[in-house]
């Protein structure tokens, strides 16, 4: 009986240390995820933070074709849409585009864009230098608002991509963000950018 005893003892603490490890690389998965999509490109993420421009040569010889998708979160009631749809570029040359935004709602909501892009390489080789999605985006309600973003294509991109996708996601991050900030927001404009 005592071997019997002995065999079911090392049998749970085998189950116990399997579960302990499934745990542990279900919650090590979602870092090594955003690592390995980090090295790869893969998952269509951009930069959070501004590029800058080197004057390089332009290849005019190819023209890339970017298109503009946003939508909102469910629940937020912000208007939201790309004021150019789809614009051709030369690599290396550098763009502006405009997204208008308004607050339908009496109350003063914070807005955060989440870029995403497909296909997921094209993510590399799009830099953006202005982009209202690295910063939070206050708007008083009833109002609304012009939002640049500046941007060039990396000469680099590969000759196979000559269409990508930018989709901007926009969440109300109000309550995260402890309300609407007074400050002037500097990418916020009420007038629309000229873009091409």
């Amino acid at each position: 009986m005592t071997e019997t005893n002995n065999k079911n003892q090392k049998m749970v603490l085998k189950l116990v240390v399997i579960v302990i490890g499934m745990f542990g690389f279900g919650f090590a998965l979602v870092p090594l995820y955003d690592v390995f999509c980090d090295i790869t490109g893969i998952n269509g993420k951009t930069n959070t933070t501004a590029a800058s421009y080197q004057a390089v040569d332009i290849d005019e010889s190819r023209e890339v074709t970017v298109e503009f998708i946003t939508r909102t979160n469910t629940g937020m009631p912000w208007e939201f849409r790309a004021e150019t749809k789809r614009i051709k570029v030369h690599p290396g040359e550098l763009n502006t585009v405009s997204f208008y935004v308004r607050n339908p709602a009496t109350s003063d909501i914070v807005a955060q864009a989440i870029p995403s892009v497909s296909p997921g390489l094209a993510a590399l080789y799009l830099n953006k230098t202005e982009c209202f999605c690295f910063n939070q985006q206050p708007l008083s309600g009833g109002k609304e608002a012009y939002m640049p973003m500046q941007f060039y294509v990396d000469p680099q991109i590969p000759e196979d991509i000559s269409y990508f996708t930018v989709q901007y996601t926009l969440y109300d991050v109000t309550a995260r963000a402890g309300g609407l900030e007074t400050k002037t927001n500097p990418f916020m404009t009420t007038q629309p950018q000229s873009g091409k």
